[in-house]
């Protein structure tokens, strides 16, 4: 003889499916608004991040920064959406690049003998391990922009060959590589380098 399923049991599936959808909408929500993780497809990066590490994202700084119209952090690792001049060039509007942020809207950068200067002086970054082979001339960075360069600089797609990134185009901030597990940790900005 079978046991009859009893109203009391009908409440208790309702709580665990209840249960279940909520958890399922927070990790959603959690996902689309907070936290999202990606993975590296380029060697741009190099040597901050490899080829398929897989990293974390935080989203919230880049949209509370928008709306207070203040700005992002010079030498954040910014993951964002490809501006107009990648796209009219056949990339992906869908697809996300990751480049650090090297310049804030005024501003005034410029690559002279392997270096990057910011406002007159030599910037420090300490996490390039070559000199960059190109010129690049001064170039004011716009109002409600930022200029983004790889860390692999000679091997990378950014700012310098395209131009300013609009500041609404950042999807989020690079805070956490948690794959491979033996690099397992936050993706640090030596504090030597300066913050804006």
């Amino acid at each position: 003889m079978t046991n009859p399923i009893t109203p009391s049991d009908k409440e208790k599936n309702k709580g665990f499916w209840r249960s279940l959808i909520t958890w399922a909408l927070l990790a959603l929500l959690l996902r689309w608004f907070v936290v999202e993780p990606r993975w590296i497809p380029s060697g741009s990066m190099l040597p901050t991040l490899q080829l398929q590490d897989r990293i974390l994202i935080e989203k919230i700084r880049p949209r509370v920064t928008r709306s207070r119209h203040s700005h992002l952090r010079r030498n954040d690792v910014v993951v964002f959406s490809p501006p107009e001049q990648l796209i009219a060039l056949g990339y992906d509007p869908n697809a996300a690049l990751i480049k650090r942020l090297v310049g804030l809207p005024g501003d005034v950068l410029t690559v002279q003998q392997g270096r990057l200067l910011r406002n007159g002086e030599s910037a420090d970054e300490p996490w390039l391990l070559e000199a960059m082979n190109y010129a690049m001339p001064p170039t004011t960075v716009p109002k409600d922009q930022v200029w983004v360069m790889g860390d692999n600089r000679n091997a990378s797609l950014d700012s310098h060959l395209w131009g300013p990134l609009p500041e609404k185009n950042v999807i989020g901030t690079a805070i956490w590589l948690y794959w491979p597990i033996n690099r397992f940790g936050p993706i640090r900005i030596p504090e030597e380098a300066g913050n804006g």
